[in-house]
């Protein structure tokens, strides 16, 4: 079994709600959820919004490896309303240098470490290149590593 770290976020609609389902989700779909973070809200980060988002760590076994993760993330993303429109990882057409384009979304779940990974990839990036950044992401993390 591999252990994962997921980093969870939502900004639209019922946003604990939806955290509650997209862990329930990952629990049927990727593995067993074994530890959970306490939910951290926090402000839009690296775009301006007057939706603050509520966020969530968690740490889940699983038999499946770095891709299917990923795939599972994109398909309970999908099943819990986000679309193309909420999506970060498009670049941003006016720059010389493409960074990602953030939206409101009513979620967003990421892989923030698999094992002891590392990870390169177009589509794949382990650790999560970013998470050392976000205080959303590394205080409920910090709170449920070992």
């Amino acid at each position: 079994m591999h252990q994962v770290y997921l980093g969870l976020g939502s900004n639209l609609g019922d946003k604990e709600e939806t955290l509650r389902k997209a862990i329930s989700l990952i629990n049927e779909q990727i593995g067993t959820v074994v530890r959970q973070s306490a939910l951290f809200y926090s402000e839009p980060w690296g775009y301006e919004s007057e939706n603050q988002f509520v966020n969530a760590v968690i740490l889940v076994e699983t038999p499946l490896s770095p891709h299917q993760v990923l795939k599972a993330n994109q398909h309970i993303e999908h099943q819990l309303g986000k679309t193309e429109v909420h999506a970060t990882d498009r670049p941003s057409p006016s720059s010389n240098h493409p960074s990602p384009i953030y939206h409101d979304r009513p979620i967003d779940i990421d892989i923030l470490l698999f094992d002891d990974l590392h990870i390169d990839e177009p589509d794949l990036k382990i650790p999560h290149p970013l998470m050392h950044e976000r205080p959303f992401v590394m205080i409920p993390l910090n709170e449920i590593r070992e």
